[in-house]
């Protein structure tokens, strides 16, 4: 299916691993011209020249910056410019109890997960409504919906941007511009893989044993596994794309069934 995208160019927070990763190489396989982003210059070009080796012939381009640092993403904006298609990713998460969860977690968390989102659709949605076209896409979690116990500052962060995408969708009315949220999944990224070895070594156990037994106390997810970074980014390219145009204002899972809602 052609995704009408040759034409676009997307901006991704937090692109240089995990989902962010996939939605960049995804959106590079349809032909959009893609810029990345992360907090270290080095990591920005390697990941750069990656993409370049695995989509030939595409555009790519890379810009550092730590979405905990509100001169830094002014410095980015002023260097990125507009663009068709921007896609909120950058997100801390950890497993703390709620208890061990200090002050300034709490801020950085919001200033990362919350702001990082503000800042950059406040900088650029105005061109997509003057154009007339553009997409917002903020990757959200299951998470922001059903808060988990031991990741209280994650959950109630997911749920405050999700809130801030509703919001903004409200101001496209009538334009060809849409704001939506990815409800995603446990997602086996680079994160997640990062924190479950270590848990893993910490407990003393095997990381794919330690792996399975966290999917195994979901009891409500139905593919009963961790979804792949490539899955959240399938949805992404579609709610990026020309094709999404009936999808505005909503929050759609790719959740592997976690959520028990209908909807």
């Amino acid at each position: 299916m052609d995704m009408q995208l040759t034409d676009k160019c997307a901006f991704i927070s937090g692109s240089t691993q995990g989902i962010g990763y996939a939605i960049a190489r995804a959106l590079l396989r349809e032909g959009a011209a893609v810029v990345i982003n992360g907090r270290d210059e080095t990591r920005v070009q390697q990941s750069v020249a990656t993409l370049q080796a695995e989509v030939p012939g595409s555009t790519v381009t890379g810009i550092a910056a730590d979405f905990a640092n509100a001169a830094d993403v002014r410095r980015l904006l002023d260097e990125l410019g507009s663009v068709d298609i921007l896609v909120n990713n950058v997100g801390l998460f950890d497993v703390t109890p709620f208890a061990d969860i200090p002050d300034d977690d709490w801020a950085r968390y919001f200033e990362v997960n919350v702001m990082s989102g503000v800042r950059l659709s406040r900088e650029l949605l105005p061109a997509m409504l003057e154009s007339g076209w553009g997409r917002v896409v903020f990757v959200g979690s299951e998470s922001g919906v059903n808060v988990p116990a031991d990741m209280l500052h994650y959950g109630a962060t997911k749920a405050a941007s999700l809130a801030v995408s509703n919001g903004l969708a409200k101001l496209t009315r009538g334009t060809g511009v849409t704001v939506n949220t990815i409800l995603g999944g446990p997602t086996f990224s680079d994160g997640v893989a990062a924190t479950v070895e270590s848990i893993a070594e910490t407990q003393g156990m095997p990381a794919d044993a330690l792996k399975a037994a966290i999917i195994g106390q979901n009891r409500t997810t139905l593919v009963e596994r961790f979804l792949e970074p490539d899955e959240i980014a399938n949805l992404a390219v579609y709610l990026a794309s020309p094709l999404s145009s009936a999808t505005n204002g909503a929050a759609v899972r790719a959740d592997g069934g976690v959520l028990t809602g209908m909807l």
